[in-house]
């Protein structure tokens, strides 16, 4: 089987030499073991030292050169925007409490669709906004640090 264990981050390589390609949603997107099937057929191993938190664009780089291009799958997302920036604090603030995914873009933030954030959301006077797009999550303060949830808390609903 063939093995990728190198990652080409997006801008850095020629996309148009892609030998393949891997469509992956943001859950999907972070990896660090793991067979993958590409849309064109190549079947490999990501092989990497830690796991990554693979973007949209790029390239997996196979152990023969060639490199299969990674794309953000498109989600079914809400963008949650808010008139001040204190409200947007404060809307921040609760996602963040409840430990769910979240993407800045401009000034409002995306989350994957859940009736029951929606719902305390727009009761918090957010307005809500349903899209279809690719789905880039911050990926926290302790990325790449080694930091995993073990933290002493509990997280009841």
């Amino acid at each position: 089987m063939k093995i990728a264990g190198e990652v080409r981050p997006a801008g850095t390589w020629d996309i148009a030499s892609a030998t393949d390609s891997v469509v992956l949603d943001a859950d999907e997107r972070h990896r660090r073991r793991v067979v993958m099937a590409g849309e064109g057929g190549t079947k490999f191993l990501l092989d990497l030292d830690r796991a990554a938190q693979l973007a949209d664009g790029d390239g997996l780089v196979l152990a023969d050169g060639s490199i299969v291009k990674v794309v953000a799958k498109v989600e079914k997302l809400v963008e949650v925007s808010m008139a001040s920036a204190r409200d947007r604090l404060r809307i921040a603030w609760h996602i963040g409490n409840r430990h769910t995914d979240v993407e800045v873009v401009g000034e409002s933030l995306r989350i994957r669709r859940d009736h029951v954030l929606e719902d305390m959301l727009r009761g918090l006077g957010a307005t809500l906004v349903p899209v279809e797009a690719p789905f880039q999550p911050e990926s926290g303060a302790y990325a790449g640090h080694g930091h995993g949830h073990h933290h002493g808390h509990r997280h009841d609903p």
